[in-house]
């Protein structure tokens, strides 16, 4: 399993807009600045969230994104599949899309590709953007820089 660019960059847009958490919109050109996001991509992936009810938009000199749920109701996994589609390391083994075995007698690695799915999933859909802005801001807090002199 392989996480695309648009997804990957899908995720940073989500997590700078979680770390905002407010009513205030971000202007794209932050985010793009900000998680060096090629614009006129970030543009495009803005939009198809917005069109799965990810962010909100508003349009003027004050515009911008904005989530449209709570950092605490979206997961990384939500995001993922909306993107990329299913969370599976190899087709057989996804729920939404399975394909057939291409071996006859079964696959000696069917258990361990549906567990690995499984645990994926199961860390994916269990972390939402709230924890990972929780998750950055004590990994900063307890940073000790290293004084020499």
């Amino acid at each position: 399993m392989s996480v695309s660019s648009k997804c990957y960059y899908a995720l940073r847009a989500m997590y700078v807009l979680a770390e905002r958490h407010g009513d205030e919109p971000m202007k794209i050109a932050e985010i793009a600045e900000k998680e060096q996001i090629p614009t006129r991509f970030l543009e495009v992936i803005l939009n198809q969230l917005k069109g799965g009810g990810f962010v909100q938009s508003r349009r003027g000199a004050e515009g911008g994104y904005r989530l449209a749920r709570s950092a605490e109701q979206v997961t990384v996994g939500e995001i993922m599949r909306f993107v990329d589609g299913p969370i599976a390391p190899v087709d057989c083994v996804s729920l939404s899309r399975p394909k057939a075995c291409d071996f006859p007698d079964g696959c000696h690695f069917f258990a361990f590709w549906t567990r690995l799915r499984l645990a994926i999933s199961e860390v994916v859909d269990q972390t939402t953007f709230a924890d990972l802005v929780r998750d950055e801001h004590e990994r900063r807090r307890v940073r000790v820089d290293d004084w020499v002199i």
